[in-house]
């Protein structure tokens, strides 16, 4: 075992870290990065990764971009905080919200502020079980998610993430929660199935849960346009407009989960308009900032805006917020990251360099170790599997996705391993030849784990 350094000592002892196997990572300690530039980063041995995760799906203007750092610099000596309780506010929070209205995927009244794209979500449970209350129907408060949906982790989101591990031990998921299927076409399509038939199978599978549940007590469904942490799961042929049309049925409102999907990461401003949909309202985050500061926001409608000041009206107030709800520095940073996505036509730049994106991408299907490499605009994942016709999966426990993570790392590029799928999600700034080095470098790495799944015979253990 490396010896560890001061620094990874330190952090060992005082830093609980997400999604982490807490006690194999005491010995293993953490890759500390110091620095990032561009699409680049570096750790504390001087060692430069291409970060080809944006961080945490996040980083879309990349490392040190100056406009997003003056932004910070001159609002934090300007006004580095005022909260807008009690009708109080500052330029800054208009500021976003008014680009956030202009560029949302549906007719958007208001944007409600946040720190994360967890709160975000809690809060549209909230304001649809205020809305449906203003409106007379307090048995209309159950939400559908999806198997595999991912939608954060407070004691709400995580309830509608269709994670496992996000649910077990937890308690959750809390009552009224239900999660409908996973539309992972590869892995769960009846043999002979089209795309277009599976769809429509889930779509049939969606209307009898809600039948079954009874319509009336069905509030929302929530769905992220292209599925994130549950491995990056691209929607079949006609999925979203068979779903859309069984919740237009039932009057259940439509929530897009934009956190990963939103702005440009598809090629278009967001994921809704790539996919056909047509939601009732948004959520976003990450790329809200390009992550420079925490920030995060739901838009609302003119009905749900219209049933918050009659609730408001009733009770007196508002009874929602929090302390950093539209903070002067995030609003400026997120204001300032929404005008260079225009001005510098990154939705543009991304239809230019997706072609090159996919077409690598989907090269790696000839690599012995992929099941399916899958893509659409900068965002995408291999599947990785023992046996390519039977699609048999590794024993979980052999490790084979971490495994491909270290090697890529060893490589000098940052990937995600989520399970045995690998994600890749690039600052949206990379070039055609950097696209080619990313690939480039993956697919040595899968060549190199290749040689470990040989090595180690975890093959023949299936």
């Amino acid at each position: 075992m490396p010896s560890l350094s001061n620094a990874a000592v330190r952090d060992i002892e005082t830093v609980i870290h997400p999604y982490t196997n807490l006690d194999g990572f005491r010995s293993s300690g953490p890759m500390i990065i110091e620095r990032g530039e561009g699409i680049h980063v570096w750790d504390a041995d001087g060692r430069k990764y291409i970060e080809g995760m944006a961080g945490l799906w996040c980083t879309s203007l990349g490392y040190s971009e100056q406009e997003l750092i003056d932004a910070a610099t001159e609002q934090m000596k300007q006004l580095p905080f005022t909260h807008i309780f009690g009708g109080k506010s500052h330029e800054r929070a208009a500021d976003a919200a008014e680009r956030l209205k202009a560029i949302a995927p549906h007719k958007a009244s208001k944007v409600l502020f946040c720190g994360s794209g967890s709160e975000a979500n809690d809060q549209q449970m909230k304001l649809v079980w205020y809305y449906n209350n203003a409106l007379g129907r307090p048995k209309k408060k159950k939400f559908i998610s999806r198997i595999r949906g991912y939608h954060g982790v407070t004691v709400a989101s995580a309830s509608l993430t269709g994670l496992p591990n996000n649910h077990r031990d937890f308690d959750l998921p809390i009552a009224g929660v239900l999660h409908t299927d996973c539309p992972h076409y590869y892995r769960y399509a009846e043999v002979g199935e089209t795309e277009e038939e599976f769809s429509t199978r889930l779509a049939a599978n969606l209307e009898k849960m809600i039948l079954e549940e009874d319509p009336d007590t069905v509030a929302a469904f929530i769905a992220e346009p292209i599925m994130g942490a549950g491995g990056v799961l691209i929607p079949p042929e006609g999925y979203f407009p068979k779903i859309q049309a069984v919740l237009n049925k039932y009057d259940i409102y439509f929530i897009a989960d934009e956190v990963i999907t939103g702005f440009g990461r598809t090629g278009n401003m967001f994921g809704s308009q790539t996919f056909g949909i047509k939601p009732d309202s948004i959520s976003v985050a990450k790329a809200l900032s390009s992550a420079y500061v925490p920030i995060a926001a739901v838009t609302v409608g003119e009905d749900m805006y219209q049933a918050m000041i009659d609730e408001s009206k009733k009770i007196g107030t508002f009874g929602h917020g929090f302390t950093y709800t539209a903070h002067p520095v995030a609003a400026a940073v997120a204001a300032k990251t929404l005008e260079i996505y225009e001005k510098r036509n990154i939705v543009g730049h991304v239809r230019s360099v997706a072609p090159r994106f996919e077409a690598r991408m989907a090269a790696l299907n000839e690599h012995p170790l992929v099941g399916q490499a899958r893509a659409k605009g900068l965002l995408g994942a291999v599947e990785l599997v023992a046996e390519k016709s039977s699609k048999t999966n590794f024993d979980v426990k052999a490790g084979v996705g971490a495994a491909l993570q270290r090697a890529c790392e060893a490589n000098g590029l940052i990937l995600r391993a989520i399970g045995d799928t690998v994600a890749f999600c690039p600052p949206l700034i990379v070039k055609e030849a950097d696209i080619d080095d990313i690939f480039d470098r993956a697919t040595k790495a899968l060549d190199e784990t290749e040689a470990f799944v040989t090595k180690e015979g975890l093959r023949s253990a299936i």
